[in-house]
C-alpha cells in the first residue's frame, strides 16, 4: 500500500462482484429501441471505470495486480451463480450437481475477456493519462478494451457452439453489443468517471489525479 488510504481490497471486491454480476446479467435478454442485447451490456463497463481510477491512482502494477487476483474467485463464483441461475431464472441447487456445459463457457469465456480486455485498457490508460485533458485516457482505453472484450467473449462463447443461430451470428451480434457498450461507455460511464475523479481530487486526496 502507497501513501494514499483507497483501499485495494474494495476495488479487488468491486472487479469480483462486476464479474459474476455481469455473467448472471448476460444471461438475460433486453431490447432497447428495437436493439437485442443483454444487461450485462450496462452492468460490465463498471469494471473499465474501477480499472481506469485504480490506474490513476496506484498505477498500472497494481491494476494488474488486481485483475490477476480477481479471476480465479470470480470464475469460481461465476459459475456457481450461473449454474443456480441459469438464463437468467432460479433453478435450483439441485443443478449444480450436474456439468453445465452452457454455463461453463459463459464463465470461461467471461474470463478470458476479462484478462485480455482489462490489459489492454491499462495499456491504452497508461499512454494517455498525462494528457493535460482527463477524458482521452478513460474514453479511449474504453474503445479499445471494449473491442478486445466483446469479441473475445463471443468468440470463445458461441463460435462452434450446439446453437446454430449463436454459431452462424456471433460476429454480427458481437458488432451490436461492441455498438451498445460504446454508446453507453462515451455518454454514461466516462462521465461518471469524471465525476468521480473530481470528487476524489477534491475530498479524499485534497489535490488533482493527473499524475
Amino acid at each position: 500500500m502507497n501513501e494514499f488510504s483507497f483501499p485495494l481490497k474494495k476495488l479487488w471486491f468491486t472487479h469480483v462482484f462486476i464479474i459474476v454480476l455481469s455473467n448472471y446479467a448476460v444471461q438475460i435478454p433486453l431490447t432497447l429501441f428495437g436493439i437485442h442485447t443483454t444487461l450485462g451490456t450496462f452492468t460490465y463497463p463498471f469494471i473499465f471505470i474501477t480499472t481506469d481510477l485504480t490506474v490513476r491512482i496506484f498505477g498500472q502494477h497494481r491494476a494488474r495486480k488486481i485483475i490477476f487476483l480477481a479471476m480465479l474467485p470470480a470464475l469460481i463464483l461465476s459459475y456457481f451463480i450461473g449454474t443456480l441461475f441459469e438464463h437468467g431464472s432460479f433453478q435450483g441447487f439441485d443443478n449444480l450437481q450436474g456439468l453445465s456445459i452452457f454455463v461453463l463457457r459463459i464463465t470461461l469465456a467471461s474470463l478470458a475477456a476479462y484478462i485480455l480486455g482489462q490489459l489492454c485498457d491499462i495499456l491504452v490508460f497508461q499512454r494517455l493519462r498525462k494528457l493535460p485533458q482527463w477524458w482521452p485516457a478513460p474514453a479511449c482505453s474504453s474503445v479499445f478494451g471494449n473491442l478486445l472484450d466483446t469479441y473475445v467473449f463471443f468468440a470463445v462463447a458461441f463460435m462452434g457452439t450446439t446453437d446454430p443461430f449463436m454459431a452462424e451470428h456471433w460476429v454480427g451480434l458481437a458488432a451490436v453489443d461492441y455498438l451498445v457498450k460504446i454508446g453507453a461507455n462515451l455518454t454514461v460511464f466516462v462521465p461518471i468517471y469524471g465525476l468521480v475523479l473530481s470528487y476524489l481530487s477534491k475530498y479524499i486526496f485534497k489535490r488533482p489525479l493527473t499524475c
